[in-house]
């Protein structure tokens, strides 16, 4: 059995997302959380709070033992891109793209 948890359009982008992402990726539960929350890193917080979505899932819906969990699969996608313009010098004007993320835990039970 396997338990899911999406975040969707979450403002931070991919790239940075999947450098926490990485460090997770198989261990279990509780190691996780330790490892997210002294991770000085922006995504964190996010990644943080979709895994304790996915224990919650995993425990409620599933009746899995949340000691027994471990992260079997977890990914970041590329989200809409938010353009904006950032006015400049002489008339011109750049873009700035404000990038989002969509990220996918699983949670299976060993």
């Amino acid at each position: 059995m396997e338990a899911k948890a999406h975040a969707r359009s979450v403002r931070i982008s991919a790239r940075k997302a999947k450098l926490v992402v990485d460090l997770i990726r198989g261990k279990q539960v509780g190691e996780a959380i330790a490892i997210l929350r002294h991770t000085p890193k922006s995504a964190s917080p996010v990644v943080e709070k979709l895994l304790n979505s996915a224990i919650a899932n995993a425990e409620h819906n599933y009746s899995l033992d949340v000691n027994k969990l471990f992260i079997s699969e977890v990914f970041v996608n590329q989200g809409p891109t938010m353009k904006r313009f950032r006015p400049r010098a002489m008339g011109r004007a750049s873009r700035i793209n404000k990038r989002t993320s969509h990220i996918t835990l699983v949670v299976s039970e060993k």
